[in-house]
């Protein structure tokens, strides 16, 4: 037939998909016209229209009456607006029904054989499950969307003059790879084994019928081709009978996505169902006049309301006017769809507009296949969670015991004994949910339990030994046990399968366990230390072992520690000290063991905290060793041990917080953004070497490792930590005194401290603080009045200290980009 000879077909939407496929069934047969916004890639004429000026749609109708004849053999309304916020946005107005409205207007001056509108089955009431609607069903849209549909067909009813209409009510369209919005965030819940795709607001039973697109368009073209048997207005309702209810759907999808055949679905009331949902949008930013529902989060408040409407089809009247019979169905076509975003992950997400998962796009960008990544990853993470489940079973075991301890050791004191029984509970709770290997979000609960467990004693000063002993102790091994095993949680899926042990540019891996063990050695060591001085705070124990320092001239009955941890310095804190020291010592051994080898970028959270909990607690440790002379007017011998203890943790723990820093720097500059890199980690350059044991060395190699890796102590250092040792004694060896000896007391100790800090490679240029500490104790002797063998003493041990500051000392390790900055 002559192209001049077919009959013309004005689709609006003409440049969108669904027009695009439309135009391309139509073609053979007829001569397609387009409108809409923009004229797009098509290789059929578009002209741009405004639907909502009733101006610009008499333009572009006399130009096409002009350019392609005032007959019109079918009009197909497509375009319409769309956003499933469940607001009712003005667009629905001005485009869905003020649009619809000009255009049948402006096509009075047309003679148009039929105008078939796109409708949507959702117009309707809905029916309870087992029952069909048909098109005698009252038309009582659930929300603004269908709303405006039903208006626009009642727009378009009161204006057609003598134009016949077809309102085509269709369901859900859906194909390979795409489909509408509700379907496929479902798909997506359950291949991201979203929590929420567990949960639902509604009767399970009900169910959506959908249409595939092939059939879709196959109805509008018998529609087109049928135009002179459907006069008047016409009513027909397109989509596949059946509806798979959601339990159904649910179990199809988890069984071809992740070869489970049952996926729990918990019933969900819907009034909490929409808390729920009105919270979680309220918690998400949202961009400012987006209409793509991928900007906030999918389930609305308004979709839980609605989750028990039925839609099962009677499609008789297709059949008997237009002689349609669906050829797809929704079950059948359930393997392709699953394959389909098998095959693509990133290209069925943009198709879908639907954000993907970090994964598929962490994967994309280093050139893996998500979906082989996700069953590599999944594999591992559920062998590696067979093997170390006892571990959670252990955390019921000792929730049970926290639960019955109270009875049991006869805890008194009302709020500690229903705070045992509360965390014992809820410890049993979260470690029975951890025994999934899908409930990782479960062992940190347990974990904050645990940690909980560990601070109740102290917090509510118990009196009782058994008490303290059992809830410190418990709630340390419950931590370590919630969070301590493989796999690591938290941890990104490209993070834990891909990436090096070894930072770039290093000649070691800072996170080993080598390198982790002095420090959890160091802090075993703070710990004991804290344990037995809270004992005292809390009156467990009537005295505390002190062989050296007396105590204060009005507490002639104490020892130097037992005035100590008795000053006012300590009576200052709400709870003792010494277990608040205690508490953050037991945190920094947990985390510590928690973590596998390339923690530096598989948790750089996790790192920062473990870094920042040591800083601070060598700051105070370090101050408070430094005012006990010069504040309470004595010595402990037992934090003195502590402090050392601690100044030695500090330069074992800079390297692994540099290689942390390095890493979410660098991956930040390579484009990814740098929170969800620090919270879940990443990748890295540089390739995995084989595992092995680091233990399957000798003894010496192992504790060479343990002790050399990272620090050392170059002899002009060690020395100078001798003469910073000699000024904490001025007092017995020149017979120092107010405060001359204070001055040299408070620079002995933070020249220390520098020296502590620059025995780690990576920190080697602080040395140069001992420069104005030196200069410092060379000038003091003149500010404070000391005796000349003083002042000549403090005077070489100044200039030592400034001399043997320059030099820099063996460096035995690489850093990478900090080699340069070690000077």
């Amino acid at each position: 037939m002559p192209m001049t000879d077919k009959p013309v077909v004005l689709i609006t939407g003409a440049a969108g998909n669904i027009g695009r496929s439309l135009a391309g069934a139509l073609q053979d047969r007829y001569r397609v016209v387009g409108l809409d916004v923009t004229k797009g890639d098509t290789n059929y004429p578009v002209i741009e229209v405004d639907l909502t000026d009733e101006k610009s749609v008499v333009e572009a109708l006399e130009r096409i009456g002009t350019e392609h004849g005032r007959q019109i053999a079918s009009v197909v309304h497509l375009a319409a607006f769309f956003d499933f916020s469940g607001e009712d946005k003005p667009q629905y107005k001005s485009v869905n029904v003020e649009g619809s409205r000009n255009l049948i207007r402006g096509l009075q001056r047309f003679k148009v054989e039929q105008f078939v509108y796109s409708g949507t089955m959702l117009v309707h009431e809905p029916c309870s499950p087992g029952e069909r609607i048909d098109e005698s069903r009252p038309i009582a849209p659930g929300w603004a969307y269908p709303r405006s549909k039903a208006e626009a067909e009642q727009a378009i009813s009161a204006a057609r003059g003598g134009i016949p209409v077809v309102f085509l009510h269709l369901a859900g369209v859906y194909d390979e790879r795409t489909s509408v919005p509700t379907f496929a965030n479902q798909v997506a819940r359950i291949y991201e084994r979203d929590f929420q795709s567990h949960l639902y607001s509604g009767d399970t039973d009900a169910g959506q019928a959908m249409i595939h697109r092939e059939d879709m368009i196959d109805a509008f073209v018998r529609t087109i081709d049928r135009r002179d048997q459907l006069a008047g207005e016409t009513v027909i309702l397109v989509g596949e009978p059946d509806a798979i209810g959601y339990d159904d759907l649910q179990d199809r999808l988890g069984a071809l996505i992740h070869g489970k055949d049952e996926w729990a679905t918990l019933r969900v009331p819907s009034a909490v169902a929409g808390i729920g949902a009105w919270v979680q949008d309220k918690a998400e930013p949202v961009i400012p006049d987006a209409i793509d529902q991928g900007t906030r989060p999918f389930i609305q408040p308004f979709m839980t309301r609605m989750a028990s409407d039925h839609y099962a089809l009677d499609i008789s009247r297709a059949r008997a006017l237009l002689g349609w019979e669906p050829r797809h169905r929704l079950e059948d076509e359930l393997p392709a769809i699953v394959a389909a975003l098998k095959n693509d992950p990133a290209a069925w997400y943009e198709g879908n507009r639907i954000p993907p998962p970090a994964f598929v796009t962490e994967a994309e960008a280093i050139g893996e296949d998500p979906e082989a990544l996700r069953v590599r990853h999944d594999e591992w993470r559920r062998k590696a969670h067979g093997d170390t489940r006892w571990a959670h079973f252990v955390n019921i075991a000792l929730g049970c015991w926290i639960l019955v301890q109270p009875v049991i050791v006869e805890v008194e004191e009302p709020a500690l004994f229903w705070s045992e029984i509360i965390f014992g509970t809820a410890l049993i709770v979260f470690s029975t949910l951890s025994l999934s290997w899908r409930m990782a979000w479960a062992r940190w609960a347990s974990a904050a339990v645990a940690a909980g467990i560990m601070a109740i004693p102290f917090l509510f000063w118990t009196a009782n030994p058994a008490a303290f002993l059992s809830d410190t102790l418990v709630g340390a091994f419950a931590f370590g046990l919630a969070v301590g095993t493989r796999p690591e949680p938290g941890t990104s899926m490209v993070a834990a399968m891909t990436g090096p042990d070894i930072p770039p540019g290093w000649s070691y891996n800072p996170s080993a366990w080598t390198q982790r063990l002095p420090i959890i050695v160091l802090a075993l060591i703070g710990l004991l230390v804290a344990r037995y001085l809270t004992a005292y705070q809390l009156g467990h124990i009537e005295s505390v072992w002190e062989p050296f320092f007396p105590g204060l001239p009005d507490e002639p009955e104490k020892n130097g520690t037992e005035a100590v941890i008795t000053s006012s310095v300590s009576e200052a804190f709400p709870i003792p000290d010494a277990a608040l020291g205690g508490y953050t010592y037991a945190l920094e051994i947990v985390t510590g063991i928690v973590g596998a080898r390339a923690r530096w970028r598989t948790m750089p959270w996790l790192v920062f905290l473990f870094g920042l909990m040591i800083a601070p607690l060598g700051i105070v440790s370090i101050l408070f060793v430094i005012i006990q002379p010069i504040v309470i007017g004595t010595w402990a011998t037992l934090t003195l041990i502590g402090a050392a203890a601690m100044l030695i943790q500090i330069p074992y723990s800079l390297d692994e917080l540099l290689a942390t820093v390095q890493f979410v720097r660098r991956r930040t500059r390579a484009g990814r953004p740098w929170l969800r890199v620090f919270l879940f980690g990443d990748t890295d350059s540089g390739q995995r070497k084989p595992r092995t044991d680091e233990f399957e060395r000798g003894p010496a190699e192992v504790l060479r490792e343990m002790w050399a890796g990272g620090v050392n102590l170059p002899w002009n250092l060690a020395l100078a930590a001798l003469l910073a040792t000699s000024l904490l004694f001025t007092r017995l060896t020149f017979g120092a005194d107010g405060t001359m000896a204070h001055s040299d007391h408070l620079v002995g100790f933070l020249a220390l401290t520098v020296i502590s800090l620059a025995a780690a490679e990576v920190a080697r240029p602080v040395r140069y603080c001992l420069i104005p500490l030196g200069a410092s104790t060379m000038v003091t002797p003149f500010l404070f009045g000391a005796d000349a063998t003083h002042s000549v003493a403090s005077i070489v041990v100044g200039a030592l200290l400034i001399a043997l500051s320059l030099r820099r000392g063996e460096i035995r390790e690489r850093y990478g980009s900090w080699d340069r900055c070690i000077v």
